[in-house]
């Protein structure tokens, strides 16, 4: 299966907040990064923390993000690691 996105493109994530466990950190919700690479397939840890047993295979993305963008400062960037349904592309007439 090919992976959705490619190294370098620009996507958000999705701002939600679920009733149940999420690898979306909170402060990460909303927020656009861009793809450093895929990090390979995994069970969707959203899922199969909840012991149902059917946790989908996704893609898992490395995504850089800066953190003025996270947090209104720094001048460093902060890669973290999410499930491909975490994540919607930007488009290029986006802003």
């Amino acid at each position: 299966m090919a992976d959705r996105f490619a190294p370098g493109a620009r996507v958000r994530t999705f701002r939600h907040d679920p009733p149940h466990h999420t690898r979306l950190p909170r402060y990460a919700r909303g927020k656009r990064g861009v793809v450093v690479e895929p990090e390979g397939r995994a069970e969707l840890a959203d899922v199969s923390a909840q012991g149902h047993g059917d946790a989908p295979v996704e893609q898992v993305y490395a995504v850089r993000f800066a953190a003025r963008d996270l947090w209104g400062e720094g001048d460093h960037h902060v890669v973290l690691d999410l499930w491909e349904s975490y994540l919607e592309e930007v488009r290029d007439d986006e802003r």
